[in-house]
């Protein structure tokens, strides 16, 4: 889920990350 507008979801082998540039922001799925 993106938590705000700088929020970037990369998809790669099956895993959903999301990076942004507030690290509370980061999450990961399996």
């Amino acid at each position: 889920k993106k938590i705000c507008e700088k929020c970037k979801i990369i998809r790669r082998h099956g895993h959903v990350r999301v990076i942004c540039e507030n690290p509370k922001h980061k999450q990961r799925q399996g």
